[in-house]
């Protein structure tokens, strides 16, 4: 995991989506047009939270994230998903 130089704000998370899966559990091999988004991914930078809500989540946690969650951004060659702390369903 590198170093990102975004700093998130408020109750902001910054995710880097894990790779789709290639593979069906069976042994068939997905084409890139049928691939599902992820989501799960790894947590890179978080926001410092609010006044009224502390941030939960820490750099380096895998989460889970709805499907069509976050803002995706493309920094330095790698996607990045920006959403807020409320959009992430659970911690792995």
């Amino acid at each position: 995991m590198a170093k990102v130089n975004i700093k998130p704000l408020a109750d902001r998370v910054l995710i880097e989506p894990m790779a789709a899966e290639t593979k069906t559990a069976s042994g068939i091999y997905i084409p890139d047009t049928a691939k599902e988004k992820p989501q799960q991914g790894k947590v890179v930078a978080v926001g410092p939270g609010t006044k009224d809500e502390a941030i939960t989540v820490k750099v380096g946690d895998t989460v889970l994230y709805g499907k069509y969650s976050g803002t995706e951004l493309k920094l330095e060659g790698t996607d990045y998903l920006m959403m807020r702390e409320s959009d992430i369903l659970a911690i792995i």
